[in-house]
């Protein structure tokens, strides 16, 4: 929004701005953010910061963990949530000392990443069109005590609450209105995402029948993508609070429902040609393009400890749903890791989409972990069908369990997601982009989360064994 301190100075001084927003992402995704008044708003922050303790959000150790937030004047957003008029940035984290971007900060890997792109030739910019899933209820209670554990969901649209459903059981693709109760709401979302300088290309009623939306943005700036996921989740998740509502990105809140993903379309561009494109090419694609989905998907199982790092992401990733369980690429095919969009045919907008990932996932991490993947691939020539990757343009749930088989799968859970990163992660450290320890601090804080989990006795276990 702004290119200088001065022009940013002169707005809220102009606009009567009382507070200014600092908000900055911790390392496993969730924001944070602390409030100056607008008084305090002086040249001095652009070069000393306001401090913080980076080992309260996992991204220092508590012996050495001040830091300094400074603010990305590029990303002001007018806050519309705040009854006082605030102005909102996301922030750069900064050494408390030396004011040096911090080298595990997830804005700057991201950064890293796409300089080492730019550096190998390959490309000079990265677009990414990320597609946001999510559940709408009208209320969520859960507990988790020694002697009890439960969760409760409601939603308005909630089959359970009519003898004659008003959505059926995973018919809520594209429904109208009535049926579709979430529109009116959606829409605000959208207006204020658009206020906030965020592009939406649509959004719709998802599968899901209780209140399954998806909002999805047009292709955009690799920095530009990943601020916007952050932005989408805060905004939705607000919008649907404002409405005595509750927005989940949980890619499982439903047994026997639709899980949520985050899809990402993916492109490369050089001297601004789409690097992806070949006339003569399979579906379009260049050798580039292939090579990319060859490094991605012999990858994958790595891949996924960041763009899948919650427990609840495999209880989405399972066979009969349109999340994908197998490493291959289709044009068309949904159950595929990678689809090609059939009806992305002109020459700047070939593409293809990577379907695993969900909103768990911390984005920039995310989107540097596929794209160093995806480099990987272009760097090595990896041929995605020498690979055994496919093209698949079939049901493969109509194959035999043998033939089925012969499929790379992905991880069916996050510990054995967390033991391939542990295993595979050379084409992270690539360019210095990842470094050794910001992957182990990865793995011990989402192997901690495993284990929280594993070492609880679940509900549907009483039913299944109380009585034995």
């Amino acid at each position: 929004m702004f290119k200088d301190f001065e022009s940013a100075l002169d707005f809220i001084e102009t606009n009567q701005i009382r507070m200014v927003d600092l908000k900055f992402v911790g390392l496993t995704g969730r924001w944070h953010h602390v409030t100056l008044s607008a008084k305090e708003f002086k040249p001095g922050l652009m070069t000393g910061g306001v401090g913080f303790d980076g080992s309260s959000v996992g991204l220092k150790s508590v012996k050495s963990g001040d830091m300094a937030l400074i603010p990305d004047l590029s990303t002001a957003i007018i806050d519309p949530f705040w009854d006082t008029p605030t102005l909102s940035f996301i922030c750069n984290t900064v050494e408390a000392d030396t004011k040096k971007l911090f080298h595990r900060d997830p804005r700057e890997i991201l950064r890293r990443s796409e300089a080492f792109m730019r550096a190998c030739g390959i490309a000079d910019e990265s677009r990414w069109g990320p597609e946001f899933e999510f559940y709408v209820f009208s209320n969520v209670n859960y507990e988790n005590h020694t002697q009890s554990a439960y969760y409760q969901i409601d939603a308005v649209e909630g089959f359970w609450n009519s003898a004659a459903p008003v959505i059926p059981q995973h018919g809520g693709y594209h429904a109208i209105p009535p049926r579709d109760q979430t529109f009116q709401l959606r829409t605000r979302m959208v207006t204020l995402l658009e206020e906030a300088g965020i592009p939406v290309k649509y959004h719709h009623h998802e599968v899901g029948s209780p209140g399954q939306c998806e909002i999805e943005t047009p292709i955009l700036g690799m920095m530009e993508a990943a601020d916007a996921s952050m932005l989408i989740k805060y905004i939705v998740k607000m919008a649907a609070h404002q409405e005595g509502q509750v927005a989940t990105f949980m890619p499982k809140p439903l047994f026997g429902e639709a899980g949520s993903g985050m899809h990402f379309h993916q492109q490369l561009f050089k001297n601004g040609i789409n690097a992806f494109y070949d006339a003569q090419g399979p579906n379009l694609l260049s050798k580039t393009a292939l090579y990319y989905i060859g490094g991605l998907l012999t990858h994958a199982p790595a891949v996924l400890a960041f763009t899948n790092p919650s427990t609840n992401s495999y209880c989405r990733l399972v066979p009969g749903y349109e999340a994908p369980v197998n490493c291959f690429f289709s044009s068309g095919n949904r159950s595929a890791a990678i689809r090609i969009p059939k009806y992305a045919t002109q020459p700047e907008k070939v593409r293809f989409e990577f379907r695993p990932p969900d909103a768990t996932c911390n984005p920039y991490l995310a989107m540097s972990a596929m794209l160093m993947a995806g480099l990987d691939g272009i760097r090595n020539q990896i041929d995605p069908t020498a690979a055994g990757f496919g093209p698949i343009d079939e049901n493969i749930f109509a194959w035999s369990p043998e033939r089925r088989a012969t499929i790379k799968a992905l991880p069916t859970s996050l510990s054995e997601a967390l033991a391939a990163l542990n295993k595979d992660h050379d084409f992270l450290l690539a360019g210095e982009v990842f470094d050794e320890e910001t992957i182990q601090d990865w793995i011990k804080a989402k192997a901690a989360e495993e284990h929280a989990l594993r070492t609880r006795p679940h509900p549907y276990e009483f039913e299944l064994y109380f009585d034995l």
